[in-house]
């Protein structure tokens, strides 16, 4: 559990750094009443490809962004423990927790996405776990 909050931890310290450095700073700084929520999947044994491909050549990050969500960054940890073989975290900033549940609401019933999931569990399901924070920035976050 521990390994897991300092992924975690760390992950979040990499979005705001990475962010920064691309230099796409509209993107962190926070507006009134904006948020980030910061996910973490587990996988099953070796599905891990099959939820990064979801994700990069399926559509589900083009869904997100349908939907109002705002993609900060997508991570695989850089662990031995394993993480890096069953574990991708990823952050989205929301203009508010309403708007949040609003937008996993739309994307729930999108009818894209019932056939993208589908087809990417063919081979079996996929996500095992999934956990979700969210986050304000602190007054002295360069996200502010």
């Amino acid at each position: 559990m521990t390994r897991i909050l300092a992924v975690t931890v760390g992950a979040v310290v990499l979005s705001f750094v990475t962010g920064l450095y691309v230099g796409d700073v509209t993107t962190l700084k926070a507006q009134q009443g904006q948020i980030y929520e910061l996910r973490t999947y587990t996988t099953a044994e070796g599905r891990l490809p099959a939820l990064l491909n979801r994700f990069s050549e399926m559509g589900e990050i083009e869904l997100f962004h349908k939907h109002g969500m705002r993609s900060v960054g997508y991570w695989v940890p850089n662990e031995e423990s394993g993480l890096s073989e069953n574990t991708m975290i990823y952050m989205l900033a929301h203009d508010g927790r309403e708007t949040a549940r609003e937008s996993w609401q739309g994307f729930g019933e999108d009818p894209e996405w019932g056939p993208m999931r589908e087809e990417s569990q063919r081979d079996g399901p996929i996500v095992t776990n999934v956990e979700s924070v969210f986050l304000h920035p602190t007054d002295f976050s360069p996200a502010k």
